[in-house]
């Protein structure tokens, strides 16, 4: 059974958080966009299970652990989406009903190595959308947030450059 690719930092609480239009604004993009964390979510799962097919049990298992822990990164953003104010709907822009997710964004790549280049694209994304963030930002809670997403992406993007060495080497 897979667990989660994550720092061994706790996950801030959404408690204590109300309503803000702005940072509502700020993050969703993180939430259910073509660079979402929904996106990784699947993007990851479908590169596992390819590499698990073709062999590469250990890389599928280290990819299967980094597509938990954007499923933990999924639940959280959802719950601070929630807590802003507005439903956690699977679009680019909650409440707003339209932009819905699709799973056209995902890289269906054929060979490993085209894969794990495109999750290191992602998540390079993804760590300069959080930074982003970080900066256009001015509710500390959700600053903490983000910057504790922030980590695990870090992690994440170092795990497929290993695997990229690996499948290289």
């Amino acid at each position: 059974m897979p667990s989660p690719l994550t720092s061994n930092q706790p996950f801030p609480s959404t408690e204590d958080i109300g309503p803000d239009a702005y940072s509502l604004h700020v993050i969703s993009p993180a939430y259910a966009s073509s660079v979402g964390e929904l996106n990784a979510i699947l993007q990851y799962t479908y590169h596992a299970l390819c590499f698990k097919a073709k062999g590469y049990k250990e890389y599928a298992g280290i990819i299967e652990d980094i597509s938990v822990a954007e499923m933990l990164h999924l639940e959280l953003l959802g719950s601070t989406i929630t807590a802003l104010g507005a439903a956690p709907v699977f679009t680019a822009n909650p409440p707003g009903m339209y932009n819905f997710y699709s799973a056209k964004y995902v890289t269906y790549s054929r060979t490993l190595v085209c894969m794990v280049e495109d999750d290191i694209r992602a998540e390079k994304q993804a760590i300069r959308g959080y930074e982003r963030m970080l900066c256009l930002l001015r509710n500390d809670k959700i600053k903490a947030i983000i910057s504790r997403i922030l980590e695990d992406e870090r992690l994440h993007l170092a795990a497929f450059e290993k695997i990229l060495c690996g499948l290289k080497g």
